[in-house]
């Protein structure tokens, strides 16, 4: 898994660059993704920590640096990651593990930033 400021950023300039290439329906599948993750009736907190144990389950490393860095931003807790990652482990199984490993390491990353 890349850095974290690299994750970023070459997120950032690629999805740009997919958007700017992209037909109507790819652009409203970029919107309905987003707006999935809003804030509702389940918290945005719970949301981005739903999105990180499927990202674990389907293996996604891109996805779970994603929703890693979205937890930290919606104040997930070490404790409530946690469990999450708990739950991505029992759903997964041990295939699992080298993402969760990983994961935790973007994590800590993104504690000292």
């Amino acid at each position: 898994m890349m850095k974290v400021k690299d994750f970023r950023k070459t997120r950032e300039t690629l999805t740009q660059k997919t958007l700017d290439l992209a037909n109507l329906n790819i652009k409203r599948f970029f919107a309905l993704d987003q707006a999935a993750y809003e804030e509702g009736t389940i918290s945005k907190k719970h949301k981005e920590l739903m999105g990180l144990v499927a990202s674990m389950v389907l293996r996604c490393d891109e996805c779970i640096a994603y929703h890693l860095d979205m937890c930290f931003n919606a104040g997930v807790s070490d404790e409530e990651l946690s469990e999450a990652m708990n739950i991505a482990l029992v759903v997964g199984g041990s295939i699992v593990i080298p993402h969760l490993r990983n994961a935790y390491a973007f994590w800590e990353e993104l504690k000292s930033l």
